[in-house]
């Protein structure tokens, strides 16, 4: 069910959720109560107080037809206006119909009741006195106009209880949003924690709430715990690792310096130096720089200073300004590397690189395009995963890596909340890559 249509007007957020299935029960009763109050109230009160005063006319009208004369009529008519606390004119001129505004409700009902009750009734006007009711009755000396008091036809003072009952539901209506915000409130704060983890921040979380809130709050913090407990191991046993192996690298390298005349020295030394080139790139990737803490970075001067290097080697690589400036939380580190392997991948297949900066209020893109021959598109998911180097990456005239440049950046964005985006550039029409991610 799509709700007819109404899908995309409701409110995403769980306050505004909450609150919308909170106010809707209340708006219908609200309208149920409503229209019964008015149905038994404006129409069952009106209708007996009318009938009181059908008996009153009914008398009125039998003593003025009883009469023997006209002016006998008229003083009998006098005679019971104080009493009867109604005001007489006979004759009075003939009435035009009924008359009443089209929201008075209590007014139809009462019109109805007097014209069912007496049958001689033939207008009532409730236009000509705001506060009074003229009905005009037709007697055996002409028409006769009896003109009452409103409130003696009407409830008195209908809509205080109707402001009393808005008030109340209103006032009922604050309360329990504030129960369920407190409710509500550890669900945000899990979730908020549950986001800041995935950027890679580890924030400050007590479980509260409900049971049940508590119950996910807990299993949260003993996730959390146990990928920072492998994290840590992965990155202890790589340290090892990488001491282990490069222990014997370091001998084979001094050996090799030390032979002299030996064919093939230079062969076996520049295979020394793929396998120590192959172990930096596998352990940059396996260890990704998890342990670092992130910390509030200008990222304009953080990627000025990587160009800055790269033009200080002789790369040709040229930085621009975006949109959007001022500090993004980033682990300054692990985005340098980022940025390093694309830099270095666009300079590696082009002649030109330019580096943009830019900032919105919710995330970061740091965009790197060259004018070399780019990645088609069915083969850019394959071209992030790690140790896959398409054909190109392998000619050794361009001095290939290892398959490890674009996955790292590609860990480094989803370890910031966000994501590496490959694309044809349309200023250089190179590859352009987008590494975006949350501030």
């Amino acid at each position: 069910m799509r709700f007819l249509g109404l899908k995309p007007l409701l409110p995403r957020g769980l306050y505004g959720r909450a609150a919308l299935i909170l106010i809707v029960p209340v708006v219908a009763i609200q309208l149920v109560v409503s229209v019964v109050f008015i149905q038994r109230h404006f129409e069952g009160v009106t209708r007996q107080m009318t009938g009181n005063i059908l008996i009153e006319v009914g008398y009125l009208l039998d003593e003025v037809n009883g009469a023997p004369t006209l002016a006998a009529a008229q003083a009998q008519a006098a005679a019971l206006t104080g009493p009867l606390e109604m005001q007489v004119l006979l004759p009075a001129p003939p009435a035009a119909g009924d008359r009443r505004t089209w929201i008075d409700l209590s007014g139809r009902e009462m019109i109805r009741t007097l014209r069912t009750g007496m049958a001689p009734v033939t207008g009532v006007d409730l236009l000509a006195q705001p506060d009074a009711v003229n009905v005009t009755i037709a007697t055996d000396w002409g028409p006769m106009r009896v003109t009452f008091d409103r409130k003696r036809v009407s409830a008195s003072n209908p809509h205080q209880l109707l402001v009393l009952m808005l008030f109340t539901s209103f006032l009922m209506t604050l309360i329990a949003y504030q129960f369920l915000r407190n409710q509500l409130r550890p669900i945000t704060r899990l979730a908020a924690a549950a986001e800041a983890f995935g950027k890679g921040r580890s924030v400050p979380y007590r479980p509260r709430g409900a049971l049940e809130v508590r119950a996910a709050g807990l299993s949260f913090l003993e996730m959390r715990a146990r990928i920072e407990r492998q994290i840590e191991q992965r990155t202890l046993m790589l340290s090892g690792v990488s001491h282990d192996l490069r222990t014997p690298l370091t001998r084979l390298k001094l050996g090799l310096a030390m032979l002299e005349g030996v064919d093939d020295v230079a062969d076996l030394q520049r295979d020394v130096e793929d396998m120590e080139r192959l172990l930096d790139g596998f352990l940059a990737f396996a260890r990704g720089d998890a342990m670092e803490a992130a910390e509030p970075v200008d990222p304009f001067d953080l990627v000025a200073r990587i160009v800055e290097n790269a033009q200080r080697a002789g790369q040709p690589v040229r930085l621009t300004r975006g949109q959007g400036d001022g500090v993004a939380t980033l682990r300054p580190q692990a985005v340098t590397r980022a940025v390093e392997n694309l830099i270095g991948n666009a300079v590696r297949y082009g002649s030109r690189v330019e580096v943009q900066v830019t900032q919105t209020e919710r995330q970061l893109r740091i965009t790197v395009e060259d004018n070399g021959p780019g990645i088609p598109a069915e083969r850019r998911d394959e071209a992030v995963r790690p140790f896959i180097r398409l054909d190109a990456a392998r000619d050794p005239n361009r001095g290939g890596g290892v398959g490890l440049g674009l996955s790292i950046a590609a860990d480094v964005a989803r370890s910031h909340g966000g994501q590496l985006r490959l694309g044809e550039s349309d200023s250089l029409g190179g590859l352009r890559a987008d590494l975006v991610l949350a501030r």
